[in-house]
């Protein structure tokens, strides 16, 4: 096993106390941490663990941190790639802003955007739900209320908040209220949440603008929504278009596919 014990015990103990493991991971952890603190050698007892995760795992069947957890047991680099979580949660410079969109997967809305010029940071997680400190499996049963999303850090220097939504907009299908895509689900519904009057009003002019230009047949349903807590997905999410880049040019490609399908419907109907 590639992690080493002390690791792999203080891993163990973690993932037990998470609330985002389910029952049956939680009942192999608990068999693990049972039987090396009793005595049984570690390096095995890791191996034997690793073995009963693999049929998940090989399925992508795992929870997020779990799935973190296996990867660091197989030596898998995306085991090491760990986001820094605390550049959300300090307090931004003065010519810093935030702006916070709901758009279908995240796994596909970081790259577009934390390529940009000015981007400070792309955060992927939960948001405009009643539950506090959801975890990924909690949303996709549609019961907390949250979609997921992205936070943008950015610098005002470089890059307007007009500039975000508008590539935002290149992104999603305004159009479809229950999920984006092949993702279906209030989870994956397009919304722009806005931080004060200043956004709302450059969010809901820029919306205003993609109704003028009749782009699109259908209407718009994008909806333009006060921001509340946005909660961090699991790291396991976290720039994914980097740890799982062949999964993830997958699932980007269906999307693109899709989206120059529909802006060719509109550039044919308007020129009629």
């Amino acid at each position: 096993m590639a992690e080493q014990s002390t690791d792999a015990l203080r891993d163990i103990y973690n993932l037990i106390l998470n609330k985002g493991t389910r029952d049956w991971e939680r009942q192999k952890l608990q068999q693990a941490k049972t039987e090396i603190e009793t005595g049984a050698a570690i390096p095995a007892t890791l191996e034997r663990l690793e073995a009963v995760l693999r049929p998940l795992a090989s399925r992508n069947n795992l929870t997020p941190a779990m799935t973190d957890f296996y990867a660091r047991l197989t030596n898998d680099p995306l085991g090491d790639m760990a986001f820094d979580f605390t550049r959300h949660e300090a307090a931004d410079l003065p010519y810093e802003d935030r702006a916070i969109f709901g758009g279908g997967c995240f796994w596909c809305m970081v790259e577009p955007f934390e390529t940009m010029p000015g981007i400070v940071s792309v955060l992927s997680g939960y948001t405009g739900g009643h539950t506090a400190e959801p975890t990924y499996d909690q949303v996709l049963t549609q019961t907390t209320g949250h979609v997921e999303g992205v936070e943008i850090i950015f610098d005002t220097r470089v890059v307007t908040y007009a500039q975000l939504v508008a590539l935002y907009w290149q992104l999603t299908d305004p159009t479809d209220a229950g999920g984006q895509f092949e993702d279906r689900g209030n989870e994956y519904r397009p919304v722009i949440f806005v931080r004060d009057a200043v956004q709302r009003k450059i969010a809901e002019q820029s919306k205003q603008a993609l109704i003028a230009s009749g782009k699109y047949r259908r209407p718009i349903v994008t909806v333009i929504e006060a921001a509340s807590t946005f909660w961090p997905a699991e790291n396991f999410h976290q720039q994914f278009y980097k740890k799982q880049p062949k999964r993830y040019r997958q699932i980007e490609k269906a999307r693109q596919q899709y989206l120059t399908w529909q802006n060719l419907q509109g550039r044919l109907r308007r020129a009629r």
